[in-house]
């Protein structure tokens, strides 16, 4: 009896030890464009208010207690609606360090998320114009 158990632990180490060595391919620079137009949401979560956050890439702006700038936004080539990814950096002004530097996936906003207290902002999309 104890070799089925024993059969099914050793099934699924083999099976976690090869989802684990593979890998997760993201699109290139020649395979996406440079959308300077991006919109995000941010949600303060003690009122529940939600905001539409609009601005151009380089640019800084603030909701509530932060200060959210996005360095750039990319979408794939040929479908500009697609799916929207940006590099965020949002720093709460009573703070001095960044509460959140990284590229934000506008199809997986869980993936990489700010994580505050208060605050909830995520991309939605990018365009050209």
């Amino acid at each position: 009896m104890i070799a089925r158990p024993l059969v099914l632990v050793a099934a699924l180490l083999v099976g976690a030890s090869t989802a684990a060595s593979q890998s997760v391919v993201v699109a290139g620079p020649e395979q996406t464009v440079e959308a300077p137009n991006v919109h995000l949401r941010g949600l303060d979560t003690v009122n529940g208010a939600a905001q539409d956050i609009e601005l151009r890439a380089g640019e800084t702006v603030r909701f509530g207690h932060l200060e959210v700038s996005v360095d750039t936004c990319r979408v794939p080539r040929g479908d500009t609606t697609g799916d929207a990814f940006a590099f965020v950096r949002i720093r709460d002004i009573r703070e001095t360090e960044a509460r959140f530097s990284g590229w934000m996936f506008a199809s997986s906003p869980a993936l990489s998320a700010l994580d505050h207290p208060r605050y909830d902002v995520w991309v939605e999309s990018c365009s050209s114009s």
